[in-house]
Order: C-alpha cells, then structure tokens, then sequence
C-alpha cells in the first residue's frame, strides 16, 4: 500500500504542476491564492484516480457475471435435457409396472417403482434378485438419470447464488465510483465561481499542453507491424476523447474499453476487464517491452494501457483526462503481456 500511496502522490504532483506554475503567473488578487486551487485540484484527481479504480472493478465483476450467467444457461440446458430423459425413464417404468400387474402383480422389486427414492432402494442388498434383466437395467437407468438430474439442480442452485453475489459486488464497485464522482463535484463547488473558471481554464490549457505532446509522441507507432500495430494505432487515434465509466468507443473510453477495442481491429478479442485481459496472453517484463504490448498497473490490476516505446504507453487515464501518452512510470508497474 506504500507503494501505491507513493505513486499516486507522484500522479497527483504531475497533474497539477502545470496548474500551479500557470497560477503562479496570474495577477495577485485575480482569484484565491493558487494553492487553494491546486489543493482541491489535487484532491479532485485522487478521487478520480480511486473512481476510475473503482469502475475497472466494476468491469471485473460484470465479466465475471456475464460468465456465470453464460455457465448457468449451459447447465440450464443439461437440466432441461435430463429431466426429459427422467421424464422419458420414469413412463417406461409405469409400462413395466403395468405389465408386471397384469402378469400376476407385483413382486419386491416392482414396488420401488413407486418408491420415494428408487436409488435407495435399489442400494439394498439383493433389490434385484426378484427383477427380470430387463426390468433391472431400466431401473439403473433411471436411477442413475434421477441422481444426475439431482446433481445438476443442486449445481444451479450454486451457479444462482454466485450470481447473486457478482451482482452485489458490481452494484457497489459501481456505487463506489459514483460516490468518489459526487465527492469531488462537491469539492469543486465549493470553490467560487471565478475559482472555479480559473481552474478550468488552468486544467483546458494543461489537457491542450497534454495532447500536443501525445500526438507528437505517436509518431513512434509508425514502423510498428503485425496486429500489436493495428492496435496500437487504432487507440492513438483515440487521442483526445474523453474517458467516461464502462465506455468502449466510439468517442469516449475507459482504460479497458480503450485496449480491447485497439486489439478488436487486430483480429484479438478480449474482455470489457483490466483484470481480465491480464490473465490472456504471454507475460513480459517491463526490461521486455516492446511495442503494442498491453501494461498493467497496481498490485490488483485496475489500469491498463498499450505500450509505444521509450518507455511510454497510450491510455485512457481517469474521469475528467482525455486518451492520451503517458509514462509507464506514472504509475506502480504490475506486468506487460504480449497477444
């Protein structure tokens, strides 16, 4: 937690420098003194930072969701299918019970028929003694059809309560983001309204310094190849779009939305989840990074860009930043994988 206490204070101090040394030059008396602006701009980016951290986790466990649902549909199925097939064994039985009545009537053995737990019963010891061979292997069958089925709908009572807990948890990782949203809307209002223009127009004159730097530094893709070129080009063109919760295109991004729609143009599919596209691919060291290869940041991967080289990346960074270039080591390195 040090660690990424550390890192995010190096964030913090990186996005409001420019803030501050343009503040510093404004006429004395114009607004607040500048470290009240830049002591809320701080704060505001770290509940955006945390927001952004709390909507990748969301992203996780919509995934997640989606798997089980997907799981339990297919088990569903199995379900339908076997009490069919329970349905089917069962009328057969009757038709042997019938039969066997009206041959002189029921022994031991046709009785369990009728039983509340046919397994069971034919669990005892020499339960089919009395049975013709016929008549036993269709018991089995129907035996070993029930236990499954039974086994089945225990496992979809399973499937449902995982479900229920997924949903809790994207529920309040989403809740979550927008509380850190709504606090740091309650910060800037209470700024005055000539700070709180002052403050914008620092922060536009930062974002424009940001992306002129950004699509300079995009000229390095130019001799990339094969699909990690297709993606990385594709999300530096995003430069300039807004980042926005669960967003994957075609204007607004959130860090995941951005890379999975990058290597969606390359042929590569990958999840809606920073946390999930850490699991795909091959893992690279940050000594073996090469261009196009996806990065991941924070000890429970929450952030993900695509690598450019020179140690930099093209990322959808948090709630009020555009698409942009970025060091690597603006934030704590987790892993790089290669698609």
């Amino acid at each position: 937690m040090a660690d990424l206490g550390k890192y995010r204070r190096q964030a913090f101090r990186s996005a409001t420098v420019g803030i501050t040394l343009l503040a510093l030059t404004l006429p004395q008396g114009a607004v607040a003194t500048p470290s009240s602006i830049t002591a809320v701009a701080r704060q505001v980016a770290q509940l955006q930072s945390e927001a952004a951290d709390a909507a990748e986790n969301a992203n996780a466990a919509k995934v997640k969701l989606a798997k089980l649902q997907q799981k339990l549909s297919g088990v569903k199925g199995e379900q339908a299918t076997q009490s069919q097939n329970v349905d089917a064994l069962k009328k057969n039985l009757g038709k042997i019970a019938l039969q066997a009545y009206m041959d002189g009537g029921m022994g031991q053995g046709m009785q369990l028929l009728f039983a509340k737990d046919p397994g069971a019963y034919l669990a005892s010891a020499g339960s089919l003694e009395v049975l013709t061979r016929t008549q036993s292997i269709e018991l089995r069958r129907y035996s070993v059809a029930a236990q499954r089925l039974q086994q089945t709908s225990l496992l979809v009572n399973d499937q449902l309560k995982q479900i229920q807990v997924a949903q809790k948890e994207l529920s309040a990782q989403a809740a979550a983001a927008q509380g850190k949203l709504r606090k740091a809307e309650r910060l800037l209002s209470s700024l005055k309204s000539e700070e709180r223009a002052r403050l914008a127009a620092l922060e536009a004159a930062d974002d424009a310094s940001s992306q002129k730097s950004s699509l300079a530094s995009a000229k390095l893709a130019n001799k990339v190849s094969g699909r990690a070129g297709t993606a990385l080009r594709f999300a530096l063109k995003q430069i300039g779009d807004r980042y926005y919760f669960g967003a994957a295109g075609p204007t607004q991004w959130d860090c995941s939305g951005l890379t999975m729609v990058a290597f969606s143009q390359a042929g590569i599919s990958l999840p809606h989840s920073s946390s999930a596209q850490f699991g795909y691919g091959r893992r690279i060291s940050r000594a073996s990074l090469k261009p196009g290869d996806l990065v991941f940041f924070y000890s429970r991967v929450t952030h993900v860009g695509i690598y450019l080289g020179n140690g930099l990346m093209v990322h959808a960074p948090r709630p009020g930043k555009r698409v942009q270039v970025a060091s690597i080591s603006s934030m704590p390195f987790r892993g790089g994988v290669r698609l």
